[in-house]
């Protein structure tokens, strides 16, 4: 090989060195998504969720107002809530919509009451989680229980843990049950290992029983197992997950994985088909 050619192939492999590894969870393609860009209004798209059907329920960050729409299609309807403000992820339990807003106040209505303009019964808990950030949220319809991530909170400051708030849902009330901790010490991502994690959405993929954390911050999917442990770490490609902030699987196990619209053309909502 003559110095040229050497030369190109010196400047390849350190291309290759550079490039990096994008991998994802079992049962799914992340660099192979269907893609459906969002209307204006849903810009700052900022959490989804799903019922039994295959609507998608969203908020965004400036509103309090949620919506629905059958992804592809350009009707989309609109439910008034509350005041605006910065609400970041939703849920659906028990026939109710859960709403998290990012000072940890939450708010939730009857699931029917989406065919109107303006919820007419909401319950609002002011601050139902200490003091801090929050943008991840998780309702679990099997026990009435609904989860709660820290984003930032002072208790995690200068570690590499993540608290989480357990708050039982009974007679109308939430009250804490539990708290537990999410320790991210060994994700593997060069960008983020001097940096904390900074949960942005959370959803439980119900095929495995398995959390799966997103972190727009962070640029990573991180999945752990029903006790938190966490087991994988996917760095996301920018190009594809420009601001995640949303995530939620439907009832037949596809991975869905909302973007705001940062400097792209449209806020988007990415399906991940689940593999056979």
């Amino acid at each position: 090989m003559n110095k040229f050619g050497m030369l190109l192939f010196s400047l390849a492999a350190v291309s290759c060195m550079g490039q990096k590894e994008y991998t994802s969870p079992a049962g799914y393609d992340l660099s192979r998504p269907e893609t459906f860009n969002m209307p204006v209004i849903l810009d700052e798209i900022s959490g989804i969720t799903f019922t039994n059907s295959d609507t998608v329920y969203a908020v965004q960050d400036e509103n309090g107002t949620v919506f629905h729409f059958q992804p592809g299609s350009k009707a989309l309807a609109a439910t008034k809530f509350g005041k605006k403000g910065d609400y970041e992820d939703l849920s659906v339990s028990n026939g109710n919509i859960v709403v998290l807003r990012s000072d940890g106040s939450l708010y939730a209505f009857p699931l029917n009451e989406t065919a109107q303009p303006e919820a007419a019964s909401v319950k609002e808990w002011k601050k139902a989680v200490p003091a801090g950030e929050y943008e991840a949220l998780y309702a679990d319809p099997l026990n009435n229980e609904v989860y709660v991530l820290c984003k930032q909170c002072e208790a995690d400051k200068k570690t590499s843990q993540v608290t989480g708030y357990i708050l039982q849902w009974t007679g109308g009330e939430l009250v804490t049950k539990t708290t537990f901790t999410l320790d991210a010490a060994g994700r593997q991502n060069n960008k983020s290992k001097k940096t904390a994690l900074k949960p942005s959405a959370l959803a439980r993929n119900p095929k495995t029983g398995e959390w799966y954390i997103l972190s727009s911050v962070n640029k990573l999917l991180l999945v752990a197992d029903p006790e938190w442990h966490v087991k994988e770490t996917h760095a996301l490609k920018p190009s594809l997950f420009p601001q995640p902030e949303g995530i939620a699987f439907d009832k037949a196990g596809n991975l869905w994985i909302s973007n705001e619209k940062n400097q792209a053309a449209y806020g988007t909502v990415l399906k991940f088909a689940l593999k056979p």
